[in-house]
């Protein structure tokens, strides 16, 4: 357990944040709504003031954040990410200034806020090379002298819809990639987070003016989800709406713009398990899991909530997890050698309690931690032991996702296995890791190739991210991002992910002097 770091602001300055701020901006700042007091985990203390956006001004925000999408399209995608490539540079300037912010308003350790800000710079740095791989095919016509190709145009108003734990990667990934590809962006916050969104838009707006172009490209609304959230969701000039939060938030956005038949990319919950077979390296295995179940203490999606382990290692496997979350050093994130801060609100205390009681009554068993922190170490904060649990994986509660630091051990196979069986048993292990409603992030822990090609194969792992002797957290930005089943089938960031983003088009040209129709149809004469 640590004390708490002296409280410095001074870096809120720098990055542009008042103690009242507006709320809105599309080329302007705005804000003349409900007041929103931003306060901090680490200690319940009041950061500053936003003041969010009215009807009025969101419809204000986007007809001018269309205006610069009209003039935007028209630039050259090399053009445009070098704009990103600048946005890029000015967010390494201030990378531990809004790591702070990070740590400050959502309360991750200092080393996981700045960890996020080099995200923001990574994903400037691949979309930069992206805007010159906007590519398309070229495909063979069955008619004479004729070319067929597809090309991808710029799409609109792309919105982003981002979650308090990730307050401004997940922006990031969404924004730089939409602008290289001749879209503007419309970012609708957590209101948990607001104030990092508007130091990320301040320092977007500044680069936009440096290089000559529309500021309102990175348009802000900070206001309710009931009112300009729902709005958002329903606004025909927005044609994409990228959403990152819980499944319940995922199914209200799926169906409102699918009513207007708009395209989503859904970044949702997560149930991500471990699966440690008997060949398995523990010491790698350990690290793994202690960084998934307890880094961001426990409010990732990638979190890992589930250990599915063998018979003949379990035992071992908990005694060493025990004896490492003993020695988590649990306290204000600002702090350089703290590992877990606090939980986000007071509500996800009570999830995290409501969630050991419900395992206590379907029968499992609590081994380690989940005690509520009190005290003068945790003035005015929300702090948690974080809990180790024995349970099955049909229990009501473990097909949740619990955003909070519980990790479930689940136990597959036998005792007396000896290796060979045990390929054989990873059957069991991967049907119990697939056996949830989510499908986001998973690993396996082994040191048998069979059973590795298996997991990766059609018949294992159901999760749109499946590694091997890594940990369910922490992706690379290179590779498309998301899940599959609840976790609602999006991507982001690398690979491919790009195409969401612009609208396809498929051309052809007649570069002959007749007009053969295509399957040998014949019109008239």
């Amino acid at each position: 357990m640590t004390t708490a770091a002296p409280a410095r602001t001074d870096f809120l300055k720098t990055l542009g944040i008042d103690d009242v701020n507006h709320g809105g901006f599309g080329g302007e700042w705005l804000g003349s709504g409900p007041e929103l007091e931003v306060i901090t985990p680490i200690d319940g203390s009041r950061i500053a003031t936003v003041r969010q956006v009215t009807e009025a001004e969101y419809d204000r925000i986007v007809e001018r954040a269309h205006a610069a999408f009209l003039e935007w399209r028209r630039v050259p995608a090399p053009v445009r990410g070098d704009v990103i490539r600048r946005l890029g540079n000015r967010l390494r300037e201030v990378k531990t200034e809004l790591g702070q912010l990070v740590t400050l308003e959502m309360g991750k350790s200092i080393a996981e806020g700045e960890g996020e800000v080099q995200e923001m710079v990574d994903i400037c740095d691949f979309a930069t090379g992206l805007s010159r791989q906007l590519y398309g095919l070229t495909m063979h016509s069955e008619r004479p002298d004729h070319r067929m190709y597809e090309q991808w145009h710029p799409l609109g108003v792309v919105g982003v819809i981002s979650a308090f734990n990730f307050p401004v990667a997940v922006w990031s990934w969404n924004t730089a990639i939409a602008i290289v590809c001749g879209d503007s962006v419309l970012w609708k916050p957590a209101s948990k987070t607001p104030l990092t969104a508007i130091a990320c838009t301040k320092l977007a707006q500044q680069v936009s003016e440096d290089a000559g172009v529309d500021p309102a490209l990175f348009s802000l609304v900070i206001g309710k989800g009931s009112s300009v959230g729902e709005r958002l969701l329903k606004d025909p000039r927005i044609p994409l709406v990228s959403a990152t939060g819980s499944c319940q938030v995922g199914r209200r956005v799926a169906e409102v713009v699918g009513t207007r038949f708009g395209r989503t990319i859904l970044e949702l919950g997560g149930n991500n398990a471990i699966i440690v077979t008997p060949s398995a390296n523990l010491d790698l295995a350990l690290r793994a899991i202690l960084f998934g179940a307890v880094g961001t203490a426990g409010q990732r999606c990638t979190s890992t909530r589930r250990i599915i382990v063998h018979a003949s290692v379990k035992e071992e496997v908990v005694r060493r997890l025990v004896r490492a979350y003993e020695g988590i050093h649990i306290g204000d994130p600002r702090n350089r050698n703290v590992v877990m801060g606090p939980l986000v609100t007071p509500n996800a205390v009570r999830d995290l309690q409501n969630a050991i009681k419900r395992v206590k009554e379907e029968g499992g068993k609590i081994l380690y931690g989940g005690d509520v922190l009190e005290g003068a170490q945790y003035p005015g904060g929300h702090y948690v032991k974080p809990c180790i649990a024995e349970a099955r994986n049909e229990f009501a509660i473990v097909q949740e996702e619990t955003f909070a630091p519980i990790l479930y051990i689940i136990e597959y196979g036998k005792r007396s296995s000896t290796p060979p069986q045990a390929v054989a048993e990873l059957e069991e292990a991967v049907a119990i890791h697939n056996g949830v409603p989510q499908g986001l992030s998973s690993a396996i822990f082994t040191e048998h190739v069979r059973e590795m090609e298996w997991f990766l194969s059609a018949r294992g792992s159901d999760c749109g991210i499946a590694n091997v002797n890594i940990g369910t957290s922490g992706a690379e930005i290179g590779g498309a991002f998301g899940g599959e089943k609840e976790t609602g089938g999006g991507r982001e960031s690398g690979s491919d992910a790009w195409k969401v983003y612009m609208r396809r088009q498929t051309n052809t040209i007649n570069w002959g002097t007749a007009l053969p129709l295509a399957q040998g149809l014949t019109f008239g004469d």
